[in-house]
């Protein structure tokens, strides 16, 4: 057994047990052993054959992996359990409990010296600072997670989880190049060295394509969900399936695909009901109301995007939560409703910082520039465009940067400003001409299709 216990570890174990049962080595020995070699065992100068454990453990009352490793039988199944367990508590929304029950799994394999349930709790527990928008805890997790697997000698698919996490964090905190970066060269590592696993590139190709079109970079974007859709018969785990779905439809969505991407997006709330994992749907719900926005439904926008807020906010997905209402405050005012939309953004502006959901708090400053220009005040709506870009430039958000600087130049030429609105418009142009793909360097190995 590759991960049994020192023999001077289990002869004190063996030693232990013996008494406790009241036995003599002559009648654990025999009748296959002799007295001399129990005693040669317990004082830990012989390394014991898997046979001779397995009669011992037999004589003793215990089964094989108990005496061999120190750890109850079956410890490893019902941590598993205990796993999934908390994996179907985090999915219907409950945070809290979940990462209660991930801590205590966490604890509880520690103890025991299990590298892959301790990885699995750290990234359940990254997972639950993601949902509750606590982004520095969650990388922390997934960075720990990444260590355990990588000192125990993990294949990068089994470390694929971890990678996602921590590229993930480092989006929704507006580092979009690091992002990238991490995702990358996992799926360079993954292609090139022959490690095809369906599910890790999956998961990384499913990840990546959110960063992709922020950075403005929609042909590799497009290219990522092509190869997305390619892999997901492969696939093995549904949720990944459906988390595929919902980030392919926002490149189909910039294609012009709207009924294609309507019906990704149909195909993953199916499979988010079937496995009732609440935050993906409600990330669903959200996406559909982004489609319909895009394609001038309003009304039909304006309710998906109200279910998701709700169903966000019964989960306590804080950082979620703000981010969908600064769409739905988008939508509300292309309908008219532009005091319920900037009551709306300067609530959630609190919930978000250049730290924690950057984007969308550089969206939320444009669209309260957007509304203080409509009532004439240019100089809270010019306030308002140059904490946006502050904010994007950060973040190297190309697409949202072109369109903003020009947003910024145009108030500016109407107050007179010319040299400055010129300026603003040469900002824009050289975010505009320079496509998202030449900051990336050379794109990942191809996988085999």
């Amino acid at each position: 057994m590759s991960d049994r216990d020192e023999p001077g570890t289990i002869g004190r174990r063996v030693q232990q047990l013996r008494a406790d049962r009241g036995l003599t080595q002559r009648q654990l020995a025999e009748p296959a052993y002799s007295p001399a070699y129990i005693s040669t065992l317990e004082a830990g100068r012989v390394r014991a054959s898997d046979e001779a454990l397995r009669h011992i453990a037999d004589r003793l009352g215990v089964a094989f992996e108990e005496l061999a490793t120190g750890r109850p039988a079956h410890l490893v199944t019902d941590l598993r359990l205990g796993l999934t367990e908390a994996q179907r508590v985090l999915a219907v929304g409950d945070t809290d409990a979940a990462a209660g029950q991930f801590t205590g799994l966490l604890a509880e394999a520690t103890g025991h010296g299990l590298a892959e349930e301790r990885a699995a709790a750290l990234i359940g527990l990254g997972d639950c600072g993601l949902d509750a928008g606590e982004l520095d805890i969650a990388r922390g997790h997934f960075e720990q997670a990444e260590q355990v697997l990588t000192a125990a000698g993990a294949p990068l698919p089994a470390r694929a989880p971890a990678v996602r996490g921590r590229a993930v964090s480092h989006y929704l905190a507006g580092e979009l190049r690091y992002a990238v970066y991490l995702l990358e060269s996992a799926l360079d590592e993954l292609n090139r060295g022959g490690l095809h696993d369906p599910d890790a590139l999956l998961l990384l190709y499913a990840s990546v394509i959110g960063p992709y079109m922020d950075m403005g970079a929609h042909a590799r974007a497009a290219q990522a969900a092509e190869y997305a859709l390619a892999l997901a018969p492969q696939a093995g785990d549904p949720a990944l399936v459906a988390r595929m779905h919902r980030s392919v439809a926002r490149t189909l969505l910039a294609e012009g695909r709207v009924a294609e991407a309507d019906a990704s997006l149909a195909k993953a709330a199916e499979l988010y009901r079937q496995l009732q994992i609440r935050t993906e749907l409600a990330n669903c719900h959200w996406m559909r109301g982004y489609v319909y926005a895009q394609n001038g439904d309003l009304a039909r926008a304006e309710a998906e995007m109200r279910e998701a807020q709700t169903m966000l906010t019964a989960q306590r997905a804080t950082l979620y939560t703000s981010q969908v209402a600064v769409e739905l405050a988008d939508v509300l005012h292309r309908r008219g409703k532009s005091d319920e939309a900037a009551a709306l953004l300067h609530e959630v502006l609190s919930d978000l910082s250049s730290e924690r959901g950057a984007l969308h708090s550089a969206a939320a400053h444009r669209l309260l520039g957007i509304i203080a220009e409509d009532s004439r005040d240019t100089e809270a709506a010019e306030e308002h465009y140059v904490r946006a870009l502050s904010l994007l430039e950060r973040a190297g958000a190309v697409g949202d940067l072109a369109d903003l600087c020009r947003l910024l130049g145009d108030l500016l030429r109407r107050t007179g400003r010319v040299e400055a609105a010129l300026d603003a418009y040469r900002t824009g142009l050289g975010h505009r001409t320079a496509p998202g793909t030449t900051t990336l360097g050379p794109a990942p190995a191809q996988p085999p299709l």
